[in-house]
């Protein structure tokens, strides 16, 4: 239950948010609506093989969701976007664990016992999350990060970018890393970044493009890593 509503989260935030929705979201409140109405769908959806009846912790979940989202559009705290991304979702983490935690799925006083135990019991979910947080959550947190080091700013979004190919060299990666075969790392990456160096070179965004390019890999090695060792 614990990786669930994690992975419930990556799907209902990152996954089923395009680029249309999140742009939308960020401007009405219609749009914090209809995303937490996704948010909350996909969070009964992954609950329901644990326990068909949670609906008060899916409420909650959904309930703070819609109040960390629609309380940004009205307040803006003057601090970098890098910041404003990590707190958001620090906050909807936050909620989730607290839900859990009163849920009896996630004791409080044992936090560290639970979630070891949960590594145990749910081994395949955790390599379904591991897999899903390459796709599009570490899509965005790789686009917050680079322009944040590089330009100091908010991305561009949807802006320059190849998101699924991006995607699938980040899924090839942990696969290759997963299954011990580091040499074809490279192999991964070169294709792209041959094909994508002279556009680059043309806008001049060849720090910003390495930066990037980096940070995707480095997230996708360490995610492989992880998932050996379970």
């Amino acid at each position: 239950m614990v990786f669930a509503m994690i992975l419930a989260h990556l799907v209902g935030d990152y996954v089923l948010q395009w680029d249309t929705l999140a742009a939308w979201k960020s401007k009405e409140l219609k749009g914090v609506l209809a995303h937490c109405s996704i948010i909350f769908t996909v969070t009964l959806l992954f609950a329901l093989p644990f326990t068909p009846y949670w609906w008060q912790g899916v409420l909650f979940i959904s309930a703070a969701h819609l109040f960390i989202d629609a309380i940004q559009l009205y307040i803006k705290p003057p601090i970098p976007a890098l910041a404003r991304f990590l707190l958001d979702q620090l906050a909807h983490f936050t909620v989730i664990i607290l839900a859990l935690a009163i849920g009896g799925y996630l004791p409080i006083a044992s936090m560290t016992v639970g979630l070891t135990a949960a590594t145990q019991s749910e081994q395949i979910m955790l390599f379904v999350l591991g897999y899903a947080f390459v796709t599009m959550p570490a899509w965005v947190l790789v686009k917050f990060t680079s322009y944040s080091v590089v330009q100091g700013t908010a991305p561009e979004f949807p802006g320059r970018t190849n998101k699924y190919v991006e995607i699938l060299e980040r899924v090839l990666i942990t696969t290759c890393v997963l299954l011990g075969q580091f040499f074809l790392v490279p192999l991964v990456v070169l294709p792209r970044l041959f094909t994508e160096w002279p556009d680059v070179q043309r806008n001049g965004n060849t720090t910003l493009y390495l930066v990037e390019l980096l940070s995707s890999i480095t997230l996708a090695v360490i995610i492989g890593l992880l998932l050996k060792q379970i």
